[in-house]
């Protein structure tokens, strides 16, 4: 039987919300990979080339961390509609490598409801992706477009 996830509307946010992730675990397989694909630079593929790099070692690329974050905040704010964005501001202060563990803390820091679309408002939410010796290595502020509450759906 399949558990109803509870679904967030515009309605149900206020500035002052904040919120905590669960974790993922990012393994140097998993950088190697995703770096294969999307980010092929040596300090994302390679160990020996990543420690003559000013990062002194494997790291993750920066869109690793923002999807590992993306993945993050779709399962602690389960919009309804989805997470779509519409601007951010995106910035990785230290690397993620090999053992992080990740989690995210965000806030929502702003809402303004549409005049011209009284369906949806835009929600500003800034958050931190956080590793286990509590670096941040990865900031985000986003503009996320979110639902309201249709008239007939009930809490």
């Amino acid at each position: 039987m399949k558990q109803h996830t509870p679904r967030l509307f515009l309605d149900d946010l206020a500035p002052g919300l904040s919120f905590r992730s669960g974790t993922v675990d990012v393994t140097a397989d998993e950088i190697r990979s995703f770096a294969g694909q999307f980010d092929p630079q040596p300090f994302h593929l390679d160990d020996a080339a990543a420690h003559a790099t000013l990062f002194g070692g494997l790291a993750a690329s920066g869109w690793h961390t923002a999807a590992l974050t993306m993945r993050l905040i779709v399962e602690s704010l389960p919009f309804d509609g989805g997470l779509i964005g519409t601007h951010c501001e995106l910035a990785w202060p230290l690397p993620t490598r090999p053992g992080d563990r990740l989690h995210v803390e965000g806030e929502i820091v702003e809402i303004s409801p549409s005049r011209s679309k009284p369906d949806r408002g835009i929600v500003v939410m800034r958050s931190r992706t956080i590793n286990q010796d509590d670096g941040i290595v990865q900031t985000l502020t986003a503009s996320l477009l979110v639902f309201r509450r249709p008239a007939t759906d009930t809490v």
